[in-house]
Parts: structure tokens; C-alpha cells; sequence
């Protein structure tokens, strides 16, 4: 087995397509993928590896992928971590960063805004957005996105938490939040 120079990255996607769309165009960037599907197949793959970045969804099925995050950057403690998701919100860019991810990311990102992401050193924290007032909209998705956060991502126990029906806080997080 031949060393390669190549960066390598490990993609915790639970989406196939994706991954696979993903993996293609970061090795066309010369960058070796291995991609897992699930937080467990993650947990037994990482640990063998010698990683330069990774990339971390969300949600990974049933599973935050927040869980296995402060084990990743226990074991690839100099490794650049970008959680990636299609649900972003502040609530869970906080919770990310404070279990050790370098920067965070809103789906769909191209390969070259990933890539961008990876190269940066880590989230500014001490740059203040100027502050707008968020639409309540936006506000009760970022509280969702919280309390969801809070039940590890647990659909049914978050609905309990929020006094809602299941299939409505399941329909409430298949809409895109506005930007405001």
C-alpha cells in the first residue's frame, strides 16, 4: 500500500447521493474520502484513520450528529470539523462549535464553499452580526431547532417537549425557515 499526499477527509453523510456527489467533487480537489452512513459505522471507521478534515451532518437519521462530535475531536484533535446540515440555526451552530467544531455550514453547499470552510481556522467568535430583528418565524424555528438540540435530535421527545403533535413539529421542520 503506497502513502498517498493527498488530504484526507472523513464525510459522515447519511444522505447517499449526496455523499457520493460530494465525494466525487473533493476528489477531483485531490482529497481522499471515506465516507460513513451512520453515527456507529462512524465510530468504528474514525478511529483507524488519520484525518486532515471531516465533515459531520446534522441529523443522521434517527441520530444528531452532534453525538459522536466531541469523540471526533477528542481522537483528531488538530483535524478541521465542519458540521454541514440542511437545518441550520443558531441554537445548534452554538452547540457544535462548543462541542469542538471549527465551523459550521447551511445545505446545499458547493464543494468549493466546503472546501472554503474547512481552510478556516475556526468560527470568529468575537465578531458581532449586526443585529436585525428575525421574523417570528425564523424566531420559532430557532427555538425548535434548540429544543430539538436539547433531546439529541429525538423527534417525538422534542414534540412532547414543545406540547405539539408529532406529525406537526415533523412537518414544521420538513419547511425551509426564512433567512430573517
Amino acid at each position: 500500500m503506497t502513502e498517498s499526499s493527498n488530504k484526507q477527509l472523513l464525510l459522515i453523510e447519511d444522505d447517499e447521493v449526496f455523499a457520493q456527489v460530494l465525494s466525487r467533487s473533493l476528489a477531483a480537489k485531490t482529497i481522499d474520502v471515506t465516507v460513513c452512513y451512520s453515527v456507529e459505522e462512524a465510530k468504528q471507521r474514525h478511529q483507524t484513520l488519520q484525518l486532515d478534515y471531516i465533515i459531520l451532518d446534522l441529523f443522521l437519521g434517527d441520530d444528531s450528529g452532534l453525538s459522536i462530535l466531541p469523540e471526533l475531536r477528542e481522537r483528531h484533535p488538530n483535524t478541521s470539523i465542519l458540521v454541514l446540515t440542511g437545518y441550520a440555526s443558531i441554537a445548534t451552530t452554538v452547540q457544535a462549535v462548543k462541542l469542538g467544531a471549527d465551523n459550521y455550514l447551511p445545505k446545499p453547499a458547493t464543494a468549493k464553499q466546503i472546501l472554503q470552510a474547512l481552510s478556516q481556522q475556526s468560527l470568529d467568535s468575537t465578531k458581532v452580526p449586526e443585529a436585525e430583528p428575525i421574523s417570528v418565524d425564523r424566531l420559532e424555528w430557532e427555538h425548535i431547532q434548540a429544543v430539538l438540540a436539547q433531546h439529541e435530535g429525538n423527534v417525538s421527545a422534542t414534540a412532547r417537549a414543545l406540547g405539539m403533535h408529532r406529525r406537526t413539529l415533523q412537518r414544521k421542520l420538513a419547511k425551509k425557515p426564512s433567512q430573517k
